[in-house]
């Protein structure tokens, strides 16, 4: 009998308390190699509150998380977090506007924000390798207050990739996206999912629209609670997608791609 290879995440009754208010309750979660998740959800759901603990930002009340075989609060989180890379446009404000691009992306193998440790020449090989990888190598000298939001999140991502992260956590990377520049990038993460040797990744979103055939699985929360969580095919339906956002909603399928069908109510209340 082939042997279950161990999870890279496991979240087991997952709960956040603040004062009166309950963020996340009962989260049962597990991530096992070679599987990439969405993480769905409208605003308020408690994605961002769970990514929060994951990278050990928000310590939990109640229930356990581990990484990699390691238990959140027996383990040293700073070591834990050059394993998980983490793409979000909280970020962005932190890196210096005449960052040259290369600098940035080797920031990541440092897990610093404004660059100031020795840079050695494999380093900058490597940056160099990353950017070719994300597609913009031509970028590698621009400063970073000259790009644009799709180059900036590509940029993220090689610098996530500099530390050679086995978990890729992708926050929200559409935000701020034409619907062109969304297309090209959605597009990119689609390959990067099935390129070999690549992380598993996580993408967080509440836009169905944005979940490429790549991804496996999926986790639906509402109101700090799971919906949902499993293969894709059994996850994404009607019921757990109306759930999920409070409303009756459907799921359309065109080819390999997901759309979702709001009631007319909505569409009729836009009608001054």
């Amino acid at each position: 009998m082939k042997k279950e290879s161990s999870p890279i995440l496991a979240v087991s009754d997952l709960c956040v308390v603040r004062g009166s208010t309950t963020i996340l309750h009962d989260v049962t979660w597990k991530v096992s190699p070679g599987q990439h998740w969405v993480v769905l959800g409208a605003n308020g759901s408690g994605k961002t509150s769970l990514l929060r603990v994951l990278t050990g930002y928000l310590t939990p009340t109640l229930g356990s998380v581990a990484v990699f075989g390691r238990v959140y609060g027996r383990s040293d989180w700073r070591d834990l977090r050059e394993r998980i890379g983490i793409v979000s446009s909280s970020l962005q404000m932190s890196i210096p506007f005449a960052e040259p691009v290369i600098e940035t992306v080797i920031s990541g193998k440092f897990a610093q924000l404004d660059l100031w440790a020795k840079v050695s020449r494999s380093d900058t090989t490597e940056a160099t390798r990353l950017l070719r990888h994300v597609g913009i190598s031509r970028l590698g000298g621009r400063e970073w207050v000259y790009l644009s939001q799709g180059e900036r999140q590509r940029v993220l991502i090689a610098r996530a990739l500099m530390a050679k992260p086995e978990l890729l956590i992708l926050d929200e990377p559409c935000a701020g996206l034409d619907p062109i520049a969304r297309e090209h990038f959605l597009g990119f993460i689609e390959r990067l999912a099935r390129k070999r040797g690549s992380p598993s990744l996580v993408l967080v979103t509440h836009h169905v629209e944005e979940i490429t055939p790549a991804f496996t699985h999926a986790l639906l929360l509402r109101g700090g609670q799971v919906v949902s969580a499993g293969r894709r095919q059994t996850a994404l339906n009607r019921q757990n997608l109306s759930k999920t956002f409070g409303v009756s909603v459907r799921l359309i399928r065109r080819g390999r791609n997901l759309q979702l069908a709001l009631p007319r109510s909505l569409h009729s209340s836009r009608t001054l």
